[in-house]
């Protein structure tokens, strides 16, 4: 078959994610990869045999013969990018989160529509072996009626301070928390209604990182399903893997139970530390990238070649973006909120 052309904008951690896993498809050929920061451009480039390389999205655009493109910027840096790509009629893979504003999620949407691209937002829990299962456990009414759950996902400090040079311009809501409610979201199969949120800051800004440390949030489901979700950057560096996530659903006849950081199928331990080591994300099997953030995009691919729907619709992750501005402004006011949501676009899913 014709290999399916591709280019990446964003040349940071999960940008190379996307390069090594649309490299290893056979299927695909990534022709250009753009970042300001040329040097990291050219490092991946060199890397994955990509041929072009910009420092400028809308000349990568022009100039390339790609049919879609893997937006891979920073939190609050996705919109215009999309937009852009969205006019330029090609399809889009958009990392978590969907946009940051509700501005932006509006022309988001109108430029998707209006020019008749597909998108997908990548959401990879849903690809997640545990969280599939959990989904697919609720369907079949295991549990029953989903009448409550909790959400944990959590960072050590690392991320925001050494791992990400953009964090005081984003938010732990955005980093691991639209990640933490599209999950749930996805399992309790309702939209958030209202949010009650409070959060905590002063670790991260005594370290020089001005943004948030945490936030504990209560959520009322469409359903009427009630969850509690907390989000933090700030659990010790020391923790035996960066990642601290789990996750408990309760239904009328019974309950759901995931951990996917304390997981105890392997640590490694040498005289100075313990490490748990990823077996679900990223894991690396005969030199390929094999886990379910690296699923999420080759699952893109496929509903591009198929014209199936994406596993995460447009519409929910815009609805998830749109939930987490209503947790931000209930935790600066301290008061309950009401998600408002956007007129539903027959974005193409």
């Amino acid at each position: 078959m014709q290999k399916l052309k591709g280019c990446i904008i964003g040349a940071g951690k999960q940008g190379e994610v996307h390069a090594r896993t649309l490299s290893e498809i056979p299927y695909v050929e990534v022709v250009g990869i753009c970042d300001l920061n040329k040097s990291r451009a050219e490092e991946l480039a060199h890397k994955y045999g990509i041929k072009e390389v910009y420092t400028d999205h809308n000349e990568m655009l022009a100039k390339s013969d790609c049919e879609f493109v893997a937006i891979v910027t920073p939190d609050h840096l996705h919109a215009q990018v999309t937009i852009d790509c969205a006019n330029a009629k090609k399809h889009v893979l958009i990392e978590k989160p969907f946009a940051t504003t509700r501005e932006d999620i509006h022309a988001m949407l109108e430029a998707i529509e209006r020019n008749n691209v597909r998108a997908m937002v990548d959401l990879h829990n849903r690809w997640s072996p545990p969280f599939s299962l959990a989904k697919r456990a609720i369907e079949n009414g295991d549990i029953g009626e989903v009448h409550s759950g909790y959400i944990r996902l959590n960072d050590t400090k690392y991320v925001a301070t050494d791992m990400l040079a953009w964090s005081a311009n984003s938010s732990i809501l955005w980093f691991l928390g639209s990640h933490s409610l599209d999950a749930i979201t996805w399992l309790v199969n309702s939209r958030v209604e209202k949010v009650y949120s409070v959060s905590r800051e002063g670790v991260l800004k005594n370290l020089g990182v001005d943004t948030v440390d945490m936030y504990q949030t209560t959520l009322e489901f469409e359903n009427g399903a009630i969850v509690q979700m907390e989000n933090s950057w700030i659990t010790p560096n020391g923790n035996t893997a960066i990642i601290d996530f789990k996750c408990n659903v309760l239904g009328a006849e019974g309950m759901i139970n995931v951990n996917t950081s304390s997981h105890d199928l392997i640590q490694i331990t040498n005289e100075t530390k313990t490490v748990t080591p990823d077996i679900l994300a990223k894991p690396i099997v005969e030199d390929k990238m094999v886990g379910f953030s690296s699923n999420s995009i080759r699952s893109f691919i496929d509903r591009l070649i198929d014209g199936k729907p994406f596993l995460v619709s447009v519409q929910e992750a815009s609805n998830t973006a749109l939930a987490i501005i209503a947790i931000l402004e209930s935790a600066n006011t301290g008061k309950a909120v009401k998600v408002q949501y956007e007129h539903s676009l027959a974005s193409k899913g």
